[in-house]
């Protein structure tokens, strides 16, 4: 076989293998058993799985190592040994006749503010399974079923520190975003600011159901792109085993779909066999593949773990917001060197509601270390808003420990043309997928003409080349000095828009408010030059949106120039507009910004914003005021939690801001909690057992679960992961339980789930049980006689508090 890569540009379709667990259980492998570990015990049984792939036509054989990294393995695996062994078997089924995908899958863990992990530590959890892959021959990376973007990310840094083998990543979606908020097309972006050799989706749903996946990925995707959906959704049949009831036959017919969309890879997931991919072989025959044609023309695209904001000529102009910057600010840097970030999140706040799509960061105030405070600031802001940032610093070091932190494609303010800057921080750009600014700046002259800036800038150019760098990570800095010293200097910026616009292709920046430095009118003459240099290729700017007569310019430029389709974000901003009169300073607010007008309370805001910083300061406000502490709970928390829940079933809220709401609920709740005992206020909580049931160490559903009902007033006993069902049913005797929430992420232990009914049966215990999981269906919960079943957080609580009332 060629070296995998020579195949990515070739006319020709190529074929995954299917689902491996299933065949796996089928041929012996006992329910709620590791495959990989199973594997090293039965590895003839793993030989027979690869060698019925190969023999149906597949091209690339998966590794059985998806849960080989160490948070799903026991603690005295050899983990680089198990990966090593799995992928050498797959090697010699196929010898140099077929490709080895290293497998890499989730490790049912979040990375901070979301869970317990540091983004370096699931790095080095990833290193220590691709060592292992590599060392047994494989011939790509194959990152697969990720459903957080900072994972997905980490797999890649991992996977281009371990070896320089083509990286792969996939992610499931449901619906229209990952569990985490991340939308396709967001996914898309980052992994391609990675430089990853393809994109992909696998599991979740059916082929029917992935194509409005692979649709929304075409405005931009680039790379080759492949597709493993399930055969259709998990069913229980009358023994009791999961069964996927989609045959080859009507499987192929909604997959060779996925051709139409740039597929160049195709397979199987979940209830897939070798008579699926036999059959989808034979459909396809030798029909070429048809390279993905982008119709979005952004030159470079910023992201964050929810967000996409492209930067191009024939995109709205982009607003930096500038104000998270201590220079002029007395209390922004009092509290940046206490390491308090107040301010800084008010103003990521205000920025946020008055339009900012990207907001700069920057913390370079006196007696600051920035290699601790930017990362964390970082942290703070990504746990709160969705807005991708900018990174801000002249601290290399700093600007390296926050892309550290960081789950998508920020930006990255700058790289100038000092000596070293671009030979240390531009490789660190294209490892972590980060657009940066290029500043034409060298020594301690400031280039006045154009002529000056083109030159430094092509000579960065050269570097970042010479370097690998895409030119789909460089935005140029067209430099603003001050016309009250360098009358010229406006029009030379200029210039640089338009060179940089019409020979090179690259979109533009500026520090907008440098321009009109030592002036008066200063707004004025910023706005004025705003128009020119939109009309000149300027693609972002950094400044202040507050600014009513900034926000004007900019509102009117995107009409003019016919980027604002009907003018309707002109007339929503603008109806109203009198002369000398100012208008609305941005077109509204966003989901991160819930204020306190439409909520009434701020109490009831904080919660639906997930303020977990301001929430018992502001709880303390309405004690003050003589709010009772029952009052507080019933008429301000519940109902702020209460929208959360509703925000969220509408896709309008995701993982990370329930999460968030929740935490800062528990936190107003834990100042409350002696008020109300005192007051007598808390009554008898009803008790729900919660468990992953025996053979499932998944428990990230089930943990958002416990801390959701713990806000809605249930007192949750947790018995963690792998419980069999007689430890769940004692602990349900022994705390005089109301309900049973057993949850289970494989279709191989969700019948376990059974097993805790039954056996509340025998005891004639009356108990509810309600049982969750991604695999979990309505049928499946009939089938084994439990009381309800819910695939998200929010209807659990809501289907626990109908079972206890």
């Amino acid at each position: 076989m060629p070296d995998f890569r020579a195949i990515l540009n070739d006319r020709k379709i190529y074929f995954f293998d299917g689902g491996f667990g299933a065949l796996l259980q089928g041929r012996g492998m006992p329910a709620g058993v590791s495959p990989e570990m199973w594997g090293l015990e039965e590895p003839d049984v793993v030989r027979s799985v690869h060698r019925d792939y190969f023999e149906a036509g597949a091209d690339i054989m998966t590794t059985n190592t998806f849960g080989g990294t160490r948070p799903k393995l026991p603690a005295e695996v050899d983990v680089f040994d198990l990966n090593r062994r799995m992928t050498s078997i797959a090697r010699e089924v196929v010898g140099d006749n077929a490709f080895v995908a290293g497998s890499v899958g989730p490790t049912g863990l979040f990375v901070e503010p979301l869970g317990p992990l540091t983004f370096r530590e699931l790095v080095e959890i990833f290193e220590e399974q691709i060592r292992g892959l590599v060392a047994g021959g494989a011939d790509l990376i194959l990152g697969e079923t990720h459903f957080d973007l900072a994972e997905a990310k980490a797999v890649v840094v991992a996977a281009r520190r371990v070896c320089d083998l083509p990286v792969g990543i996939s992610m499931t979606f449901e619906s229209t975003a990952s569990l985490t908020g991340t939308s396709p097309l967001t996914f898309v972006d980052t992994m391609q600011n990675m430089g990853v050799d393809m994109v992909g989706t696998n599991c979740s749903a059916g082929p029917e159901q992935m194509v409005e996946t692979l649709k929304a990925w075409e405005s931009r995707l680039e790379i080759p792109m492949f597709a493993e959906a399930n055969a259709g959704l998990p069913e229980l049949d009358d023994e009791g085993n999961t069964v996927f009831r989609l045959a080859p036959d009507p499987f192929v017919a909604q997959a060779v779909k996925f051709l139409d969309h740039s597929a160049k890879f195709i397979g199987g997931c979940c209830g897939t066999t070798p008579d699926h991919i036999r059959a989808l072989r034979s459909a396809v025959g030798d029909r070429p593949w048809q390279r993905p044609e982008r119709t979005d023309d952004a030159q470079l695209v910023l992201t964050s773990r929810a967000v996409s904001v492209p930067v191009g000529f024939n995109h709205r102009g982009v607003i930096i917001g500038e104000r998270i910057n201590p220079t002029g600010k007395k209390q922004l840097t009092a509290e940046l060197q206490e390491g308090v970030f107040t301010e800084a999140l008010r103003f990521a706040s205000e920025q946020s509601e008055l339009g900012s799509p990207v907001l700069d960061v920057n913390v370079g105030a006196p007696l600051v270390d920035e290699t601790v405070l930017l990362p964390d600031l970082v942290k703070a802001l990504v746990g709160q808003f969705t807005a991708p940032l900018s990174l801000d610093s002249t601290n290399i070091a700093a600007v390296e420990a926050a892309l550290w932190n960081y789950p998508g494609s920020p930006l990255v303010n700058s790289i100038s043309g000092e000596p070293g800057r671009m030979e240390e921080l531009g490789p660190l750009c294209k490892l972590f997928g980060a657009p940066f600014i290029l500043l034409p700046i060298v020594g301690r002259k400031l280039p006045v003409t154009a002529a000056e800036r083109l030159e430094v800038i092509e000579g960065l150019l050269r570097q970042a080349e010479d370097m690998g760098i895409p030119r789909r990570l460089i935005m140029v800095d067209a430099l603003a000095l001050t016309v009250s010293s360098k009358p010229e200097a406006a029009r030379h910026s200029l210039e640089v828009m338009r060179h940089c616009r019409d020979a090179w292709n690259l979109p533009t920046t500026i520090g907008l408010s440098n321009i009109s430095f030592g002036l008066p009118a200063r707004e004025l003459l910023n706005s004025n030059f705003l128009a020119l240099a939109m009309g000149s290729g300027l693609c972002s700017f950094i400044a202040n949106p507050n600014s009513a007569r900034i926000q004007e310019t900019l509102h009117s430029v995107e009409v003019l120039l016919n980027r604002d389709a009907q003018a309707e974000k002109f007339i929503a901003a603008y109806a109203d507009w009198k002369p000398g009169a100012g208008g609305a300073a941005a077109p509204g607010r966003g989901a991160d910004q819930a204020g306190g007008g439409a909520e009434g309370s701020p109490v009831k805001a904080a919660v639906i914003k997930g303020d977990r910083n301001n929430i018992v300061s502001l709880v303390e406000v309405e004690l003050d005021n003589g709010t009772s502490a029952l009052h507080i709970v019933n008429e301000l928390l519940i109902p702020g939690i209460l929208e959360v829940g509703d925000r969220y079933e509408r896709k309008e809220y995701f993982l990370p801001q329930l999460l968030r709401s929740a935490e800062t609920m528990q936190t107003a709740f834990a100042r409350l909690q002696p008020l109300l005992e005192e007051a007598g206020g808390e009554g008898v909580k009803p008790v729900v057992i919660m468990a992953t049931v025996e053979g499932d160490i998944h428990d990230i559903g089930k943990n958002i679960v416990c801390l959701m009902l713990r806000n809605q007033g249930f007192e949750v006993v947790d018995l963690g992961k792998d419980v069999p069902a007689g430890r769940i049913v004692d602990a349900a005797a022994e705390h005089k339980a109301s309900v049973i929430g057993l949850s289970a992420l494989m279709t191989t232990t969700m019948v376990r789930m059974e097993d805790t009914v039954n056996l509340l049966r025998e005891r004639n215990m009356d108990c509810k049980v309600i049982i969750g999981g991604a695999v979990v269906t309505e049928k499946f919960c009939n089938a084994i006689g439990a009381d309800g079943w819910s695939t998200d957080a929010v209807q659990a609580v809501k289907l626990a508090q109908r079972l206890t009332q």
